[in-house]
């Protein structure tokens, strides 16, 4: 496998394997990196679609990329995907999807389109007092000290930045900068989180730096993203051939491990109640998703409190089964030993009263019924104990949803923290409780909160125990290699699988690790799409730092007359040139 870019290999169609036509494929997890790699085993490495199995847990497959609507509680969305334009592998994948909406077009043809017509952007997203914009929004303030601390971060080795926790390499200038409340609101990053997967974030998403104010950078569907993704690459699958068994929980893999190879060798699943499995020949293939950031979810309802779920958790308890079997296969506890850490809840609000979309419109400046953008992303509340965090996309959200109602999704990175009008945690609070808290930020007066809360609005809790794992503090050889080093039948892919450059919690990721699989275990003639360049690009840099700046010129050392020496003489050459055409200086 190699990494390539550039339209020489993009539209490539890669010849059959010559061995495809005899491969089975198991895939456990139907989540979308199980997805994705069944249609990479399909279209670019030829193995017949009714050889793949894809084993999943649950009766529905999407894992994390879900949306449903529970008649007795509401329309539920655990969580978002944000989407930009180079998730090179994620669209080369839906590119080959056919749209559900729109005939004779591809998912990325009706996405592009949508954008194109449609396109992102937020016109409020950080308020406090109760719904009023913040008088900064919109810059990083970011001091000298605080650009230092990032330019600091950039430049340091991945190694150095291995183990150690955000609030250990960012001091409390940069804590407390609008760039950080931009940044941790939009990703879901706290201060203990991995300063190494901070730093990757900023090498990956340095082109959008200037997006994250007014979310220029970000793209989202039509409608929820079981609904827009994972729905129609199911179908597209099913009609292929490509057989789901649903209500089968793998257990365990059994492994045979010598000095230069390692093959899977049988699968272990309760398949409906009952134990079973599967012994794998030469011509099997597994594709595993090791853990989950949705495991052990649990939903509560208007006025029952989501629980945390510390219990037996299937998916991590297979990677822990699967990791004792060899020190190259990652080291589970890492990511989902820090429940207390790597926890936070969401809700899922349903509008039923007309007057609470009036407040969502006088924050969002955009009607929510126009079936376009709304708030353009999430509008974070910045004096919330919650730090509650709120969006609305465009709507409707469901196909199923009546047109007089809007769906809204809140979350808040402090669940254990008692809230501003409702004095308990986001964690203890019903949904209810959390409409409540929503509708104060919101700027609703307070004598109709309550009744606007019981009656008005119909919200979901749901408490994710493991959504942000995958940010604790990690080090080399704690996810294991997406193929294993000797590596015959097998590969781990998901979140928990170690690729290149590329950053977890995007959609991207998912696809990224079954295409590398796939192509890595069937030998596919065709490279798999480079990350995105932009921490290579000059002018990516430079526009990122002026963005940073707050449009501020860069100072340069010594008195005036050697500063407007290194000016004349940077006007002379190409440095000084793209300096002034990225407002860096005047010159």
């Amino acid at each position: 496998m190699r990494y390539t870019s550039g339209n020489y290999e993009a539209f490539v169609r890669p010849r059959p394997h010559p061995e495809a036509k005899k491969k089975r494929a198991w895939l456990v997890g139907g989540g979308l990196a199980s997805l994705a790699a069944a249609l990479f085993l399909v279209r670019d490495a030829h193995v017949p679609p009714s050889q793949i199995t894809v084993l999943e847990r649950s009766p529905l497959s999407g894992g994390a990329l879900d949306g449903i609507h529970v008649p007795e509680k509401g329309f539920v969305i655990r969580g978002g995907r944000e989407m930009e334009d180079h998730m090179e592998c994620l669209w080369d994948l839906f590119r080959s999807v056919p749209s559900l909406e729109i005939e004779g077009a591809s998912v990325l043809d009706e996405f592009y389109w949508l954008n194109r017509d449609d396109p992102n952007y937020s016109l409020t997203r950080v308020t406090e007092k109760r719904g009023q914009r913040i008088q900064t929004d919109g810059l990083f303030t970011l001091n000298d000290r605080a650009q230092k601390d990032l330019l600091r971060v950039f430049m340091t080795k991945r190694q150095d930045m291995e183990g150690k926790r955000i609030n250990e390499v960012f001091g409390p200038d940069f804590l407390q900068s609008n760039f950080w409340l931009y940044w941790r609101t939009m990703f879901a990053f706290e201060e203990w989180h991995s300063a190494l997967e901070m730093k990757l974030y900023l090498h990956r998403f340095i082109h959008h730096v200037g997006g994250l104010p007014d979310f220029t950078a970000l793209k989202f569907t039509k409608y929820n993203q079981y609904e827009s993704l994972a729905l129609p690459l199911e179908r597209h699958l099913r009609e292929l051939g490509v057989t789901f068994q649903f209500d089968t929980e793998v257990t365990n893999i059994d492994f045979d491990l010598t000095q230069d190879t390692k093959t899977a060798t049988h699968l272990h699943w309760i398949h409906q109640g009952q134990p079973g499995g599967m012994a794998l020949s030469a011509d099997d293939l597994v594709f595993t998703t090791i853990g989950s950031l949705v495991d052990n979810s649990d939903e509560g309802d208007h006025h029952t409190p989501a629980k945390l779920n510390t219990g037996p958790a299937p998916a991590w308890d297979l990677w822990k089964r699967i990791a004792s079997q060899s020190d190259e296969f990652g080291r589970p506890e890492v990511f989902c030993g820090h429940v207390a850490e790597s926890k936070w809840v969401s809700a899922t609000a349903t509008t039923l009263d007309p007057r609470i979309p009036a407040y969502i419109e006088k924050i969002s400046q955009r009607s929510p019924y126009s079936g376009k953008v709304v708030t353009g992303g999430i509008v974070t509340v910045r004096d919330s104990a919650w730090l509650m965090s709120w969006t609305v996309n465009r709507q409707p959200h469901f196909k199923a949803q009546p047109k007089e109602q809007i769906v809204a999704w809140i979350y808040g990175l402090f669940a254990d923290v008692p809230g501003d009008y409702v004095k308990k945690p986001m964690q203890a609070c019903t949904g209810e409780e959390i409409a409540q808290e929503w509708l104060y930020h919101l700027g609703v007066p307070e004598s109709d909160i309550a009744e606007l809360a019981s009656t008005g609005v119909k919200c979901v809790p749901v408490m994710m125990p493991y959504v942000t794992s995958f940010f604790m503090p990690r080090r080399a050889g704690d996810r294991p290699a997406v193929v294993p080093r000797g590596a015959v039948n097998f590969a781990f892919i998901g979140q928990f699988a170690e690729t290149t450059r590329d950053t977890i919690f995007t959609t991207e990721y998912s696809v990224r690790t079954g295409m590398e699989a796939v192509y890595q275990l069937l030998n596919v003639e065709r490279g798999v799409p480079e990350v995105f360049n932009s921490t290579y690009d000059i002018r990516k840099l430079l526009a990122a730092a002026a963005r940073m700046r707050d449009g501020a010129e860069l100072s340069l050392p010594g008195p005036a007359f050697i500063q407007r020496l290194l000016l004349n003489k940077l006007d002379q050459t190409e440095i000084g040139a793209l300096l002034a055409e990225f407002g860096l200086t005047s010159h």
